[in-house]
């Protein structure tokens, strides 16, 4: 698998550099901003692009939109986005539009080598990865009543678990199906909700209470 890295902190992009050419992952580049990534990313042509939303000049959200960007100029590159907080402006755009080959981390569970050697498997063969926590935020911006009627049993039962934190590997084992099917399912559930951009402040705050949330709806 070929990676390239963009973050700014020359500490964070090192580290994960080094976690994973050590785990046998070819990092073929660096960048420190989103000029830099489109550069790089064009020059070498990776299967993923590990890519820090908030990125200099103005340390917003020039690292989402420049994921964008790449998706219009290389779409078959995947995008794995990393967030020290969560963020919603141009990645419900992304999780809408580009679900395959979509993921969204936060900083804190990237510390977990696994949980990001997983991730980068399932966003280069297409799949999505979506932390619980943003999972629990996206939720919190949608009419649940509404919206989860668009669900199959199957889908919901897919959701529920991602808000619990297992990975889509986890998932597969738990309801007894294949990676592929979960990472369609996630697709699916991507769609029918048509998550949206709104400034209301998200109604829930982690995965287990989405969780809670969930089952209380079925």
């Amino acid at each position: 698998m070929r990676v390239v890295i963009a973050d700014d902190s020359g500490l964070l992009r090192d580290g994960l550099a080094g976690l994973l050419v050590e785990a046998g992952v070819d990092v073929v580049a660096r960048a420190v901003d989103a000029d830099e990534l489109l550069t790089t990313a064009a020059e070498h042509e990776p299967d993923v692009a590990i890519i820090d939303i908030r990125m200099p000049p103005t340390y917003t959200h020039e690292g989402a939109k420049a994921a964008l960007e790449l998706r219009r100029r290389q779409p078959g590159v995947g995008v794995l986005l990393l967030s020290q907080s969560l963020e919603s402006r141009y990645v419900t755009d992304l999780a809408r539009t580009h679900a395959r080959g979509f993921g969204y981390l936060l900083k804190d569970r990237v510390t977990d080598v696994r949980v990001l050697l997983d991730a980068l498997a399932s966003v280069a063969a297409g799949g999505t990865v979506l932390d619980p926590e943003v999972v629990s935020h996206l939720l919190g911006r949608i009419e649940l009543a509404e919206q989860f009627g668009r669900l199959s049993e199957r889908e919901r039962d897919v959701l529920e678990l991602m808000a619990q934190g297992l990975s889509n590997r986890a998932i597969a084992e738990r309801l007894v199906i294949d990676l592929k099917t979960v990472e369609t399912h996630i697709a699916r559930i991507l769609t029918k909700l048509d998550l949206h951009q709104t400034r209301r402040a998200p109604s829930c705050a982690g995965g287990a209470r989405v969780a809670a949330r969930l089952v209380s709806e079925r």
